[in-house]
C-alpha cells in the first residue's frame, strides 16, 4: 500500500465510474492522488488550509471550506460526484447533503472510527465515532445499496475500532464482475 493509502479505499476505488470524486476531509491528499492515479478529476475539502498545500497536485483541486462552522451550508448540488471517499472523519449533519451529491451510478467509500474506540485512543468523544450498524442505517435511509461493510477491529496504521462502507446508488450495475478481488 502506497502514500499509506487506505486498504478499503485502495479496494473499492476501482469501482468509481468515470467522473469527478470528493475527497471529504482530506487532509494531505493521500486518497485524492489515488483517485487521479485512476483517472479521476478529484475536488479535495478540508477545513485546514494548511495540508491542501500538501494535497494540491495535477487533477486535484483544493478547497478550503470548514464545514463545521456555525451556519456552515453543504456546498454542492446534487448528483455531481461520481465517488465520494470519507477517512477519519465524522460530522453528522452533513451527511445527509453529501449523499444527494452523489451521482447516479456513484460509489460512497467511507471509513472511519466507531464506538469502542477510546480504548485505543482517540478520538473517544461519541460525537465523533459511529453507532453500531450507523453507516448500514445511512445507506438504507438514502437508497443506496451495499457492496461491502465491516465493523470492527483494525490493526493498520494503527489499533482501532472501525466502521467502513462501500456503497452504491440503486443504477449501480450489479455484475459481480466488477468486485474487486480480495
Amino acid at each position: 500500500m502506497s502514500d499509506n493509502i487506505s486498504s478499503w479505499v485502495q479496494r473499492y476505488a476501482p469501482l468509481v465510474p468515470g467522473g469527478e470524486v470528493l475527497d471529504l476531509a482530506c487532509g494531505k491528499g493521500r486518497h485524492s492522488r489515488h483517485m487521479v492515479s485512476l483517472g479521476h478529476a478529484v475536488l479535495a475539502l478540508d477545513g485546514n488550509p494548511e495540508v491542501l498545500v500538501e494535497a494540491a497536485g495535477p487533477g486535484i483541486t483544493t478547497t478550503p471550506i470548514d464545514l463545521e462552522e456555525a451556519g456552515a451550508v453543504w456546498p454542492f448540488g446534487p448528483d455531481r460526484f461520481a465517488g465520494i471517499v470519507v477517512t477519519n472523519y465524522l460530522h453528522r449533519p452533513l451527511l445527509a447533503d453529501m449523499l444527494g451529491s452523489l451521482a447516479p451510478n456513484g460509489v460512497l467509500i467511507y471509513e472511519t472510527f466507531a464506538d469502542g474506540n477510546a480504548q485505543f485512543g482517540k478520538p473517544s468523544s461519541p460525537d465523533f465515532l459511529l453507532q453500531a450498524g450507523e453507516l448500514l442505517a445511512l445507506a438504507a435511509e438514502h437508497g443506496l445499496r451495499v457492496v461491502a461493510f465491516e465493523d470492527g477491529v483494525t490493526q493498520v496504521p494503527k489499533q482501532a475500532m472501525v466502521q467502513r462502507i462501500c456503497a452504491v446508488k440503486p443504477e449501480f450495475p450489479r455484475s459481480a464482475a466488477l468486485l474487486p478481488p480480495l
